[in-house]
């Protein structure tokens, strides 16, 4: 394995300095190195925090700024940010309204999130809310989550929720507006190679030349199947058809359509993708009223991609349209 690194240790937080170093102008470290926030803070606001492992860049660093997250934790590769990182988030960026936190559904993410949550309140009786993520529709139990694990549909939850905080929305109403974000959003991904983890330098499963992974994660983990690689079209016909059999009876509207790649994918590859997507969910009747293609959640160097559909009613839709200036999304501004 050949790797831009030092040393598997010092990977994350010398990519993270560089990271800070290069998006100056949109973020910067808090106290200690522990996080990442926005350079400035808007007083009176909620504030947004969230955060996993690091190998699923840009997200979530990528995503802090005007709009979007307010603060960002970043643990060691596929591995949780500590409590300690987390609450120094929430103390680093509280301006009088509360924090939001949200989070992945992996048993460690929820775990260290809830634990920094409880020592925010007791310590500082701080107002804090928590919403969890849970858009993989290819598993309900799965070795590293209880129930359906948060994913690509992530994305969709904090630029969603960042708008809402960023035009002045209270905890409580934040919160409702984030369970309904979650409960109609489905994602499902394949993979047509492993990760490779700089810690063993291994791929995290090994696929044949005729193979590939349904179901998979982002933090590396096998899917749910092992199935016949087939061509394009078949291939997201399959996730397409999942996604569409998991929607709730009577799920109508408009949708955002999100092709998004794990590390390893071509963004060429991710059109012919979005293409078939949307052809098929047209066809079944689905109005596609946003889209967005490309490499935002990720499992390292992973070869692959999945497909996320959100429902957008009227605020929905305005919020995402809303102005975001972050390292890795920006528009309106």
């Amino acid at each position: 394995m050949k790797k831009f690194i030092n040393s598997p240790e010092a990977m994350v937080l010398e990519s993270l300095r560089g990271f800070v170093a290069a998006n100056a102008d949109l973020v910067a470290f808090g106290a200690q190195e522990k996080y990442v926030r926005r350079s400035a803070l808007k007083q009176g606001k909620v504030a947004i925090v969230s955060g996993g492992g690091a190998g699923h860049e840009p997200m979530h660093s990528g995503f802090v700024g005007h709009g979007m997250l307010d603060a960002a934790c970043t643990g060691h590769v596929f591995t949780s940010p500590t409590p300690d990182q987390i609450l120094a988030a929430v103390e680093g960026t509280e301006t009088g309204a509360g924090t939001l936190l949200i989070v992945k559904n992996y048993d460690g993410d929820v775990m260290n999130f809830e634990m920094a949550a409880e020592m925010a309140v007791a310590r500082e009786g701080r107002s804090v809310a928590t919403i969890i993520v849970s858009d993989d529709i290819a598993v309900h139990d799965a070795r590293r989550s209880s129930g359906r694990r948060g994913v690509a549909g992530t994305l969709v939850v904090e630029k969603i929720l960042g708008a809402a905080a960023e035009a002045g929305m209270d905890l409580s109403s934040l919160v409702k507006l984030g369970e309904a974000v979650v409960r109609d959003t489905r994602t499902m991904g394949v993979a047509l190679r492993g990760a490779t983890v700089p810690d063993t330098a291994r791929e995290t499963f090994v696929l044949g030349p005729d193979e590939m992974e349904v179901g998979v994660g982002i933090h590396g983990e096998p899917g749910r199947s092992r199935e016949a690689f087939g061509d394009a079209e078949a291939i997201v016909a399959m996730v397409c058809q999942s996604i569409l059999a998991d929607l709730d009876e009577g799920m109508a509207g408009e949708f955002l359509l999100l092709v998004n790649g794990f590390g390893g994918t071509p963004v060429s590859e991710l059109y012919l993708v979005y293409g078939i997507a949307r052809r098929i969910f047209e066809s079944c009747g689905l109005t596609v009223g946003r889209s967005l293609v490309g490499t935002y959640v990720t499992s390292l160097d992973m070869a692959g991609m999945s497909i996320t559909l959100s429902l957008l009613d009227g605020e929905r839709k305005r919020l995402w349209d809303a102005p975001v200036a972050t390292p890795a999304l920006r528009w309106g501004i």
